[in-house]
């Protein structure tokens, strides 16, 4: 089941918010939980008794982890729940891949290759998996006391509004509202507006984007250089727009039960380097990664500038690889990094010399060519598609633009760059996180809220099932 989709506007939603609306107080959580494990079974039915095992045993170690009178202890029932859930990542998200890579040198060394039964891959694992180890993390470390309550813990990991693509919630920071939070009527109206906002992105514009990204990725033998530019610029919108509408409507799912869950984007396109990018593009992953990985691998503390650099660059290997089991994630991972380090080398002060434009320009175009190893898995095929990019080629290639397409793409562009001017972000600020919302607010906004879903919905039921990309990460 996903957002987009008539199963979850139609029924899934409105009976599922009547419910938590009419119960009381205290069942109020068994009531998201249940309807968590009810959504999450109705796409992955195998899976689920999988995770819901993993986490109650997950919930055991880590209470014993705090109830343990000694560091020795304390540090075996850490490293049972880390092994445990890094092992399931590891075994149903990179186990083919494993395989696959090693049947290929076997069989470049002339040798046999190992009989192998494909895995297929739990939708959500890499989220869980986060979240997971956030938990554990964060009490050993002190942080914070774990949950009491054993549904309060499955709340916690399997909450269907971001369990399957983010954002990705910190323990810390989402425990309270968990135990106590108020529920406002400001907050479910402010919650809705957010939600149809974001159903509108993937619908009315990822969609029409990937449509016509999907038809020229699926024709790649025969580009020319203006297709393949149009195919990336396609791609470029509608992992933007699918993923930060996505994240929208999961915060504002979230704010309809009273939780406040973290920005997850902050107009990336508009960055004028990769470092800022990463400070706008899928926020809460970049502060795991950052708290969680790069911090204490030694982060900026570290001495020796090579020894910082390397840092960086492990740290992005890793999430390339967290995005996908393929060399080209992989890749993805360390084409940013090197962008980073280049940054931290000399590229930062270029970029600030040459003017805002021209740095975004050309940190748009960075991006634009990653995204071409993030959406083509097999690595060789996307090293001829950049090939295609920068070698000039303007030999006819039937391809027709739609109306809906070109205006649709013109859409994207305004409003992935809007952003640049007072107003828009003025606007964004009022309607996102506007503190005391008036009554016309809420006539003007809630209005416009109900016409997006109404038109989304009529997409959607025209269109049919259309997942969220991050879905298979």
């Amino acid at each position: 089941m996903v957002f987009s989709s008539t199963l979850f506007l139609v029924y899934f939603l409105p009976i599922f918010l009547l419910l938590y609306q009419i119960v009381d107080r205290r069942y109020k959580n068994w009531c998201i939980l249940l309807a968590s494990i009810f959504f999450y079974a109705w796409g992955a039915p195998r899976f689920v008794f999988i995770l819901l095992a993993s986490t109650i045993i997950d919930f055991h170690l880590v209470r014993a982890l705090y109830r343990a009178d000694n560091k020795a202890r304390k540090q075996r029932f850490f490293t049972l729940s880390l092994l445990m859930n890094v092992g399931l990542l590891l075994y149903f998200k990179y186990a083919n891949f494993f395989a696959e890579n090693v049947n290929t040198t076997l069989q470049s060394l002339g040798m046999e290759s190992v009989a192998w039964t494909s895995i297929a891959l739990p939708i959500g694992i890499s989220f869980y998996t986060f979240q997971t180890l956030t938990y554990s993390i964060d009490v050993f470390r002190g942080v914070r006391s774990p949950l009491q309550k054993l549904r309060d813990y499955l709340l916690y990991i399997m909450s269907f509004p971001q369990m399957i693509a983010g954002p990705i919630v910190r323990f810390n920071s989402i425990a309270a509202q968990i135990e106590s939070r108020e529920e406002r009527l400001d907050d479910k109206l402010q919650g809705f507006v957010r939600f149809c906002i974001g159903l509108a992105k993937k619908v009315l514009i990822a969609n029409v984007m990937g449509e016509q990204a999907d038809l020229i990725f699926d024709q790649t033998d025969n580009l020319n250089t203006a297709t393949a530019w149009l195919g990336i610029l396609a791609y470029t919108f509608q992992i933007y727009f699918d993923f930060a509408g996505y994240s929208d409507m999961a915060i504002g799912l979230g704010r309809m039960m009273g939780f406040r869950f973290p920005e997850n984007f902050d107009s990336p396109y508009t960055s004028s380097s990769i470092t800022e990018f990463w400070r706008r593009w899928h926020i809460t992953l970049g502060a795991w990664m950052r708290d969680y990985l790069y911090i204490p691998l030694g982060g900026n503390r570290v001495k020796s500038k090579a020894r910082l650099y390397f840092n960086l660059w492990v740290v992005f290997l890793i999430s390339g690889l967290w995005h996908g089991a393929a060399w080209s994630f992989v890749f993805w991972g360390a084409y940013h990094g090197l962008f980073l380090i280049l940054d931290r080398l000399f590229l930062l002060n270029f970029l600030n010399r040459i003017g805002k434009i021209p740095s975004l320009l050309f940190t748009f175009l960075v991006v634009m060519v990653g995204w071409v190893f993030f959406r083509i898995e097999r690595i060789g095929d996307a090293f001829a598609y950049v090939k295609v990019l920068f070698t000039p080629n303007f030999s006819p290639l039937e391809l027709e633009l739609t109306p809906t397409f070109s205006f649709t793409f013109l859409v994207a562009v305004f409003f992935s760059f809007a952003t640049l001017t007072k107003f828009a972000r003025a606007w964004e600020q009022k309607v996102f996180f506007h503190p005391a919302p008036s009554t016309a607010w809420y006539v003007r906004y809630v209005l416009l809220a109900i016409l997006l879903f109404l038109l989304s919905l009529a997409a959607v039921t025209t269109e049919g099932f259309n997942p969220f990309i991050y879905f298979r990460f």
